[in-house]
């Protein structure tokens, strides 16, 4: 993506001709419409288009010129310079240099010498426009592909933890296994256990951490589809979203008991459901980990939404904790940079940037408040998509 390809400075045409009186009637007749650069001959255009390629948006070029003609030009810049929008100018309009110009410069038209005035304006502006549509299309796209990059790095540091979890237990099973001896009955393996019951408990707890992988694994094969051009987006309700965290999240010990969903007025969420998944695991785990070891702890999931309430602000989804809080210091830098609370335990911080990223693709905001000893309430709120009747 060319730097100033969306800025509000119009882009350079390039004419090349070998003639000076052409060049000087080109650049005076259209100079009062159009930025217009020109060029003696190709050599002189290609170092141009080299050292000044981010300014450069059409290139029209005669055909008969000295040493290397239009049309190596035109298959240069088609190489190296795709963005350039191409027109030929010649007066020798053979039916093979048409069919060339199109098949192996891709040129966008091709203008009869000598130029007529009012055409080639016509010509330039149509030129322009496509470089335009194709700027914001390359955008667009190379939106798309930031997106599932970064999607992409968040879910490996996702499944890091979970996966290492199942490995553990797994290996625990498997460290427990008695080798059969002369008497054991057959198709029956053994294990020891300390307590009774303990080797199904770390199944049931690896089988659920597999499924979270899923999960996630799942999510990220919808973003990958969704970044397709003319994808159409998921959109659920949010209470949905946050059923589906509770059915699947692999909440330890007795957690999922005091973990409990309050829908005050659900909605339609805006954006991508499965990068909204990403966020709100993010949330649930970030809490989860501060209320273990906590008594009496409590984690509330909100869905609401309010007509009356400021511009911004009329639909959210809330995580609210009472666990230790988090320090003014390390409050005032959550979301804009990376910092953790939980580096010894390898924490990186990059969960609430990267939820800070997908709310703001959705014009969406997350908003994090805490107070030491009382816990911390993260809201992201959105522009909903659509509300239930009252």
């Amino acid at each position: 993506m060319q730097a100033h390809e969306l800025s509000g400075e119009p882009p350079c045409i390039l004419f090349v001709d070998d003639e000076p009186r052409s060049r000087k009637w080109f650049a005076r007749e259209f100079g009062d419409e159009f930025r217009v650069l020109t060029a003696g001959g190709a050599d002189e255009a290609l170092a141009m288009l080299t050292e000044r390629r981010t300014e450069f948006g059409v290139l029209v070029t005669d055909y008969r010129m000295p040493d290397r003609d239009g049309m190596k030009l035109l298959r240069t810049a088609q190489r190296d310079f795709r963005h350039v929008v191409r027109l030929l100018a010649t007066a020798y309009a053979e039916k093979d240099v048409a069919i060339a110009a199109v098949n192996q410069g891709k040129v966008l038209r091709i203008l009869e010498k000598p130029l007529d005035g009012d055409a080639t304006r016509e010509a330039l502006r149509e030129a322009l426009a496509l470089y335009r549509a194709q700027a914001l299309e390359r955008a667009v796209n190379e939106g798309r592909v930031a997106a599932l990059r970064e999607a992409l790095g968040f879910l490996a540091h996702e499944l890091n933890t979970p996966l290492a979890t199942v490995r553990g237990y797994v290996g625990s099973v498997a460290s427990r296994y008695l080798p059969p001896g002369p008497d054991s009955p057959p198709g029956i393996a053994q294990f020891t256990e300390e307590h009774p019951g303990e080797l199904r408990l770390a199944l049931e707890r690896a089988e659920r951490r597999a499924l979270y992988c899923q999960s996630l694994v799942s999510t990220f094969v919808q973003s990958a589809r969704d970044a397709y051009p003319d994808a159409v987006p998921q959109s659920i309700r949010a209470s949905s979203l946050v059923e589906a965290l509770l059915d699947e999240f692999p909440f330890e010990e007795n957690e999922r008991a005091f973990v409990t969903l309050d829908v005050r007025r659900d909605f339609r969420l805006p954006g991508r459901r499965d990068l909204l998944y990403l966020v709100l695991c993010t949330l649930a785990k970030n809490a989860l980990q501060a209320l273990r070891g906590r008594p009496e702890a409590r984690l509330v999931l909100e869905v609401g939404c309010a007509a009356d309430a400021p511009a911004g602000q009329r639909a959210w989804l809330r995580v609210r904790d009472n666990g230790p809080g988090i320090a003014p210091d390390v409050l005032a830098k959550l979301t804009r940079e990376p910092v953790t609370t939980r580096a010894a335990a390898g924490g990186s911080g990059m969960g609430l940037m990267f939820c800070q990223r997908v709310m703001q693709a959705i014009n969406g905001s997350i908003q994090v408040e805490s107070t030491l000893g009382e816990g911390t309430v993260v809201t992201l709120y959105f522009q909903p998509a659509g509300l239930p009747p009252a």
